[in-house]
């Protein structure tokens, strides 16, 4: 499994969003993306990078896209 694959895997598992709807998808644009459902994808994200996001980046984690930004920043790169 590539890195994109475990990041989308986590956003469909905990936000319940389409893959096709990810590329833009932004902090409470679905209705599963609260606070409690940012948590939530932060633990998957956590759990399936084996990392611990600072907590200026889980603040800062507002998007799909910035998600992908914040997690370079652990050496974790999305690969096509």
């Amino acid at each position: 499994m590539t890195n994109r694959d475990k990041y989308v895997a986590a956003f469909q598992s905990t936000l319940m969003v389409e893959e096709a709807k990810l590329s833009d998808l932004k902090y409470q644009d679905v209705a599963t993306w609260d606070s409690v459902g940012h948590m939530a994808l932060i633990a998957a994200l956590e759990a399936a990078f084996g990392i611990e996001l600072h907590i200026d980046d889980i603040i800062d984690f507002s998007s799909y896209t910035a998600g992908q930004d914040i997690l370079a920043k652990y050496n974790i790169r999305m690969e096509d």
